[in-house]
């Protein structure tokens, strides 16, 4: 784990704030990342996240608070400064009819890079996401893992300060996923300072050195995972694989005395309780009195999922719009 500096972080985050009409999407947001750390914003799509990375990049404008990057303050007309940010976003920016090798070169100059050292810069970045073999195939025979490879390199090429990663393997199988997650996790290791949002628990445990929880515009808490999951003392996270109106079952596991949170995730009751042990019995009992059939119960570890249904009182990827 990398511990935040001492010195001035690459990037201050302070107060961010973002109204669209009645809607404020963003509410007080404050962080700050160091150099060689990697720092996750985890909430449900809808939670504010890629609203609060636009304005950290200048793409937005905001209502209120600060960005600072390396202490310099960050604005939507601050072209200097924001050439020490790569931003990566959602939807791909690549040119389809281009091969991997010429849309970096293309980025690149836009960059102000060229000769021997953007020839030389496009090798290394092509070596680190893993693409050298494809390096001269048009980008359109790529599969979508390949393609959001090809995205998160051009947001390295100028060498940034600060990336900045939206939600990076939305929508890729699981080996690309598996690739691009190695291929983040070797980046800080050369002192970038990165931002990645996401609404994988795993990939923030994974990849994160600390971690806020963001929902509804604001962030919840933030930490190490250790620190995080410390919050919820020795509460235990109980998945209930069960039939029949787990809605109504969630509603009367709630009532059950030592059940901290209750929610449906992904056809399962997921339970939230201060000592499973002990409490199972009485849950078990009204689950069955709310009408739902347990096919199976398991007891699982602390982790950032049961982190977030006790701030929220939802369960993570359920609770987004």
């Amino acid at each position: 784990m990398v511990a935040a500096s001492s010195a001035v972080p690459v990037l201050q985050v302070r107060d961010l704030r973002k109204r669209f009409g009645a809607v404020e999407a963003v509410r007080g947001v404050t962080f700050s990342i160091a150099a060689g750390e990697t720092y996750g914003l985890l909430g449900p799509n809808g939670a504010g996240k890629t609203t609060t990375i636009s304005m950290i990049c200048g793409l937005r404008s905001r209502d209120g608070g600060e960005v600072l990057l390396d202490g310099q303050p960050v604005d939507v007309g601050a072209v200097g400064v924001k050439a020490g940010i790569g931003f990566v976003p959602q939807e791909l920016a690549i040119y389809p009819d281009l091969t991997a090798r010429e849309n970096l070169v293309f980025f690149g100059r836009l960059y102000g890079m060229g000769g021997a050292e953007l020839r030389s810069r496009v090798g290394e970045v092509l070596e680190l996401i893993g693409l050298t073999d494809r390096a001269n195939d048009r980008t359109a025979t790529y599969s979508g893992g390949m393609q959001r490879r090809l995205n998160i390199g051009i947001g390295l090429l100028h060498r940034p300060r600060l990336l900045l990663l939206d939600e990076p393997t939305v929508g890729v199988d699981p080996q690309s996923r598996n690739a691009i997650l190695e291929s983040i996790d070797a980046l800080g290791e050369g002192g970038m300072a990165i931002l990645y949002t996401t609404h994988y628990m795993e990939e923030a445990e994974r990849l994160c050195d600390r971690v806020g929880i963001i929902d509804q515009g604001q962030i919840r808490a933030e930490g190490t995972r250790r620190e995080l999951v410390a919050l919820i003392g020795r509460q235990d996270q109980v998945r209930l694989t069960a039939g029949g109106d787990l809605v109504a079952a969630a509603a009367a596991a709630r009532a059950v005395p030592g059940i901290v949170g209750a929610a449906v995730q992904d056809g399962c009751l997921e339970v939230l309780a201060v000592n499973a042990r002990e409490v199972l019995p009485r849950l078990l009992e009204a689950v069955h009195r709310a009408g739902v059939l347990v096919k199976g119960v398991d007891v699982v570890e602390p982790d950032l999922e049961a982190v977030f249904l006790h701030l929220t009182g939802k369960a993570l990827r359920d609770a987004g719009g």
